[in-house]
């Protein structure tokens, strides 16, 4: 039993690119220079298998200029809060990338990387390293599949 409290305790750190892609698009087509797509780098952000989805900080998310989506009822661990949406967050780490809606963190807490964008770019939690492993991705082996 205090193996398994211990696995619990254990906490993956990584350093995630957070792209704005609805900046990215606005480049594409000429509207803005590349140069004003808003991006940042963040570190320590807590890969945490508990959680859903992405979840940013108040100022990462102003720093990025990520547009509302909706508002929604979010359980947490002191009951149900309400949070906002935000679209076209695009993360970038190990070579992978995918487009993500996200959400507030309250309180300015540290950001949270969680179960679907984990699943989606095929990032497994290794957690006898304390690191995020990279699944195979090539035409031999792979983590995508259709079942």
């Amino acid at each position: 039993m205090q193996a398994q409290s211990q696995k619990e305790r254990v906490k993956v750190f990584t350093t995630v690119t957070i792209i704005n892609r609805a900046d990215q698009i606005r480049a594409e087509y000429g509207i803005i220079s590349p140069d004003q797509i808003r991006s940042i780098r963040l570190r320590n952000v807590l890969a945490d298998r508990r959680a859903t989805t992405l979840y940013l900080p108040a100022d990462a998310i102003a720093q990025l200029g990520l547009k509302i989506l909706k508002e929604v009822d979010i359980a947490t661990a002191t009951g149900i809060e309400k949070v906002l949406i935000f679209q076209d967050a695009k993360i970038f780490m190990f070579e992978r990338e995918g487009i993500f809606d996200c959400l507030e963190l309250p309180g300015g807490r540290d950001a949270l990387l969680g179960v679907i964008p984990l699943e989606f770019l095929g990032l497994e939690i290794d957690l006898k390293n304390q690191t995020l492993k990279p699944l195979p991705i090539s035409s031999t082996e792979t983590y995508l599949t259709i079942l």
